[in-house]
């Protein structure tokens, strides 16, 4: 069977048809592709823009929050200085126990282990452990429960007297100090400008 020119010439043209549109397709794919690479890209850019804003702002909120920590250690430290050591031996007296000395920042350290008291109000016979913060939580009373369990083991020149606790604080939930109460510590919260002890003529303290 032989071929004719014409169908030669015919198949040449298929041919360059053929590779005509391969070319294009071609060229559509790598536009295509060039068009998927510029889109990631811009997502990337996009990416990298929202973690420096990110960035940005969580330093901002950091800066704040120090800030905010620094104004609440300030408030505390007056709290303490201006409103609970010069009323804190009063009050006690006034709840019958004849306390007249406090001792502040306590800190102990021994072989067998630490403690810190915040203020220390003692007379013979008996020694009241008062924790203040800012914000009381039951977490800090448990802890002050901890702490008076080790305090005549570490301050052994105490161990003859009756200790006794005792939490204050700027800020004290009604739940929190209904459970401090109920673990038998004394309760001193703000009142306007001065501090009171909640504990009502029923309370019985716990003693150590």
């Amino acid at each position: 069977m032989t071929t004719t020119s014409e169908e030669v010439w015919q198949l040449l043209k298929e041919l360059i048809e053929a590779q005509k549109e391969t070319e294009q397709l071609l060229k559509e794919q790598a536009q295509e592709t060039d068009r998927g690479f510029q889109e990631i890209k811009e997502r990337f850019a996009e990416t990298d823009r929202r973690f420096r804003e990110t960035e940005r702002l969580l330093k901002q909120q950091s800066k704040k929050t120090d800030e905010q920590i620094g104004k609440l250690g300030n408030r505390l430290g007056e709290f303490v200085e201006w409103q609970v050591r010069p009323a804190v031996v009063r009050l006690f007296q006034e709840k019958g126990i004849d306390v007249h000395e406090f001792l502040p920042d306590v800190s102990v350290k021994r072989a067998t282990g630490g403690l810190q008291i915040d203020l220390l109000v003692v007379n013979e016979t008996e020694a009241i452990l008062v924790e203040v913060k800012s914000k009381l939580s039951q977490g800090d009373v448990d802890e002050h429960l901890e702490r008076l369990g080790k305090f005549k083991e570490l301050m052994p020149r105490y161990r003859d007297v009756n200790a006794l606790g005792a939490v204050a604080g700027m800020i004290v939930p009604e739940h929190i100090g209904n459970y401090a109460y109920r673990k038998g510590l004394y309760v001193l919260a703000q009142s306007g400008e001065n501090v009171v002890i909640l504990n009502d003529s029923k309370f019985k303290p716990r003693v150590w």
